[in-house]
């Protein structure tokens, strides 16, 4: 059903475009410019691809670009509302933004009627693309979510750089990758300057449960145990990147005596707004089995920003990692 309704959004797109191609002959004439003066050559997980210089009309997917648009002054037609952090109010907020629901229930006709030149796919759509770019088969459909095999520090810092490049944002760019590095260092310095006292732990908090993150490919925490040789406090076989964490006891989390603990706040992201919202830090305060854990005993317990469940963009690691270096050199 899904995909026939899918073949029938395409078929009135191919007609629209037809009747738009019968338009006045100096429209023609305007448009038949080189390609060179009007698009971009760029590179994204499928390979090299002309994007509009200056598009008209921007779709963004991705939860890892809205913050990053948004600061740098990018006008949206369409976004999927519901994974717009609650702290991008300019698209959030913004009646004129057509609403593409979320990623388990697309809005595929707003985004036919969006448009777009450009399509800034990622993350949770990223498994939607080809039934994107049949949809709108006119724009370029980027997609610059972080491969598995290559380096989180790595790939974040080539999305920023070739999301630079589509918008003529180079200096930002390059200001946002080198705050990312200089956030990176300083926090590796300071953790390798603890004197003991070392071991750390991540968790998630999802319907008030609290569920282990692995090192090396947890959601979030995962590649900052890498990025600064941190000492896993606890590390468990067939460990997953599941968005909840793995579903090991509280008690094995308290048994590991983590000296450090760092939370993402999964709920807080999504969940903020309902009545029996709890902050990740109260759950896990109120947890019996931690309260003799090291990490508790010494306040040494660090939230993610909020919303970074629906925001794991560069400036958001940036953000934690400016916010662990000064934990550990005890600001």
């Amino acid at each position: 059903m899904a995909k026939n309704r899918i073949k029938l959004l395409a078929a009135l797109v191919a007609a629209g475009m037809s009747l738009a191609a019968c338009g006045s002959a100096d429209e023609g004439a305007s448009s038949n410019q080189s390609s060179s003066d009007s698009t971009i050559s760029i590179e994204d997980n499928n390979g090299e691809l002309q994007v509009p210089k200056n598009p008209k009309s921007v779709v963004a997917l991705d939860n890892r670009s809205f913050e990053i648009l948004n600061e740098w002054g990018v006008e949206l037609s369409a976004a999927p509302k519901k994974l717009v952090p609650a702290t991008v109010t300019d698209y959030k907020d913004d009646e004129e933004i057509k609403d593409l629901g979320n990623h388990k229930e697309p809005d595929f006709e707003a985004l036919v009627a969006a448009q777009p030149d450009l399509v800034i796919s990622g993350q949770r759509f990223k498994d939607r693309d080809e039934e994107i770019k049949e949809l709108v088969p006119d724009a370029a459909v980027v997609e610059l979510e972080p491969r598995e095999d290559k380096p989180m520090d790595e790939e974040l810092i080539r999305q920023i750089t070739t999301l630079g490049e589509i918008f003529d944002k180079k200096d930002e760019a390059d200001k946002m990758v080198q705050d990312f590095n200089d956030a990176k260092d300083r926090a590796k310095k300071a953790y390798d300057k603890l004197d003991g006292d070392k071991k750390v732990m991540a968790v998630n908090v999802s319907g008030g449960e609290i569920g282990y993150v692995a090192p090396h490919i947890g959601r979030v925490w995962g590649p900052v145990f890498d990025w600064l040789g941190m000492d896993p406090a606890l590390e468990v076989d067939n460990a997953s990147s599941n968005h909840e964490g793995d579903d090991i006891s509280v008690e094995a989390i308290a048994d590991a005596k983590p000296d450090w603990m760092l939370v993402m706040d999964r709920d807080g992201a999504i969940n903020a707004d309902k009545p029996d919202y709890s902050p990740a830090a109260d759950v896990i305060k109120r947890a019996d089995a931690l309260k003799g854990v090291p990490a508790l005993k010494e306040d040494r317990v660090l939230v993610a920003p909020q919303d970074t469940y629906i925001n794991e963009s560069i400036t958001t690691y940036t953000e934690i990692l400016n916010s662990l270096a000064d934990a550990f050199e005890g600001k």
